[in-house]
């Protein structure tokens, strides 16, 4: 590559100005590649938490279930009696260009939507475990997608760093070397060139 680039000064200044375009793309490549890693491996150490309480909670809202299930018969009718959740609201922010998701969920009150006199406590605190577990299972998602998008970004980040540091780099520093040396041989016989003229008038 650099054998084809004509060796002039002002080839010489392009390829300089290249090379140091190069290496501050690969500074800043190099620093949102470490941030984003650092924010990934903080959100990983959430997941391994949250996974562990969300297969508690929902093992602890099945258990009350089926207890209540034993002692009342068939919940159905009760669970038909409490509304469909719609205050789910997912927002964006931004890690160095990276959007990933905020997820909300509404305040919700623990309103007992079933008569109470024709049920007992194991139904209520089933129903109290299982509204738990849907807002870890929320804080969950929204931690794994942020982990997905991380991990994508990183990977696209890490190949750019790696053509800059393997590719380009190296190719604007030998394009360098190579002008600079036919340069400095110009010079040479320039100088050489002139001796023998100046000789000869003599």
């Amino acid at each position: 590559m650099p054998s084809q680039v004509f060796p002039t000064k002002n080839n010489l200044i392009a390829t300089k100005k290249s090379l140091n375009l190069a290496k501050l793309g690969y500074d800043l490549m190099d620093r949102k590649r470490n941030i984003l890693v650092r924010e990934m491996m903080e959100k990983l150490d959430n997941v391994k938490t949250l996974q562990s309480d969300v297969y508690a909670a929902y093992s602890q809202a099945y258990s009350l279930l089926r207890q209540a299930h034993l002692t009342m018969g068939s919940c159905t009718e009760y669970a038909n009696c409490i509304p469909v959740d719609n205050s789910l609201d997912i927002s964006v922010y931004s890690v160095m260009g990276v959007e990933l998701p905020k997820i909300k969920l509404g305040k919700s009150e623990t309103n007992f939507y079933y008569g109470l006199e024709s049920t007992n406590s194991l139904l209520d605190e089933a129903y109290i475990k299982f509204n738990e577990a849907k807002e870890l299972t929320m804080q969950l998602a929204e931690i794994q997608s942020g982990v997905i998008r991380l991990a994508d970004a990183i990977k696209k980040t890490q190949k750019r760093t790696n053509a800059l540091s393997n590719i380009m780099i190296p190719k604007f520093t030998a394009t360098v070397k190579f002008i600079s040396d036919a340069l400095d041989e110009k010079e040479r016989e320039d100088f050489s060139r002139l001796k023998v003229i100046k000789k000869t008038k003599e």
